[in-house]
This record gives structure tokens, sequence and C-alpha cells, in this order.
């Protein structure tokens, strides 16, 4: 069941970066009669770190974030609650940076073709241009459970998680890889924390109450 779970996040990745992917050499046709932006280089840095570093933190908007997740943590309807989930996930993946877009894009397709070492590649210089863009290190914790090194991406998930405690894919996965284990007490902490966030989700609230019965009967 979690494996089946945290499977199925990654494949909603795979599709939902792909068709971000699309809409990427448009984004930036849309954007390209902008002035010129003059930036300021340091001693050793090449243009594009220059330019990279220019470009500030790389985070979704605090305040629509803050009204998506109010909006969740209210909304008992399943499939409209899915929508604002959506949303969220879709809203982690805005880096503000052309370069973090087409990597993140690449390791996406590489993944969606299951070349997972190429994928890694893609993802790692991701996380080295962009170390505070949360959805690079989840991306890299996905790649590393596909491998199997399932170490490695729960260090990632916990990277995730210290820079947005609230990203819906790290706790769902984190409680995935607990799981599977049999680390069932901390995989319902973190299932909890997700049903905190998303109470709607029926998958997450059948598999917290699969993991209570089964803590339940090692008890008794």
């Amino acid at each position: 069941m979690p494996a089946m779970r945290f499977s199925a996040y990654a494949t909603c990745i795979v599709l939902s970066g792909l068709l971000a992917a699309n809409g990427f050499a448009a984004d930036d046709a849309m954007t390209s009669d902008k002035p010129e932006q003059i930036i300021e280089k340091t001693p050793g840095q090449s243009p594009e770190q220059a330019k990279e570093a220019s470009l500030g933190p790389l985070a979704p908007q605090d305040a629509q974030l803050d009204i998506l997740f109010a909006r969740l943590k209210t909304e008992r309807s399943p499939e409209l609650a899915r929508a604002i989930a959506d949303q969220i996930r879709d809203s982690f993946r805005v880096s503000g940076s052309a370069t973090v877009d087409m990597l993140m894009a690449n390791s996406t397709k590489a993944i969606s073709e299951k070349r997972y070492g190429a994928a890694l590649d893609f993802v790692d210089q991701v996380t080295l241009l962009a170390p505070d863009y949360a959805e690079g290190w989840n991306q890299r914790a996905t790649i590393h459970y596909l491998m199997g090194n399932h170490g490695k991406s729960m260090a990632d998930t916990a990277h995730t998680l210290a820079l947005e405690p609230r990203h819906l894919g790290a706790l769902s996965g984190l409680a995935g890889i607990l799981e599977d284990n049999g680390r069932d007490a901390q995989a319902l902490k973190a299932l909890e924390s997700y049903l905190s966030y998303y109470p709607a989700d029926r998958d997450a609230q059948k598999e917290a109450l699969e993991i209570i019965n089964k803590l339940t009967g090692q008890k008794t």
C-alpha cells in the first residue's frame, strides 16, 4: 500500500512536470521583450551564476500558498480539495529561474523514460544552483526512491520539509518510506501531519486507519 502511494505520487510528478515543460518555451517567448536587467557580477562568478543570484529566493508566493492551504484545510469535498492540492503542487514547482525550470523539465522527462541516473544528474544541478528550492530536493527524493535508495530518499525528503514543512508530496512520500521500512508509528505521525493540511484526502485517511489498526493489533 505505501509503496503504491509513493509510486502514484511519483507518476503525478512526471505527468505534471511534462505538462509544465511544454509551456516553458511559450513562457520564455512571452517575456523576451522585457528590458534586460542590469546584473552585478561578483569576482569568480560566471555571467550565468550572476544572473541566477539576481533572481532572489526561489520560492512560491507565500501569500498565495497561505490562502490555498487555508482553503484545503476547510474543504470537505474530495474532488474540490484535490483541485486545490493540485494548485498547491503547481505553486511549489515555480522556481523563478529559467535554468532551474529547464533542468527540472529534463529530469522529469528522464524519470518518465526510466533513465534515473540522468534524472539524478539534472536534479543534482538544481540543488546546487538553487539550494533553497524545495521542489528540487523533493524531485531528488523521488528519484532516489525509484532507484531503491530509501536512506537517501529520506534524507532529501527531510531537506524538503525543512525548507517547506507543508510540502504534501514530501509528507506523503515520507509516510510511505517509513511504513515500507516497518516504522509504522513514525509513518502515522507523517500521515497525521499530511492530513492536518489535507484532511479530505480519503486515501490518506484509509492508510492512516490501516496503520492505527496495525499498531493496535501489535499492542494487544
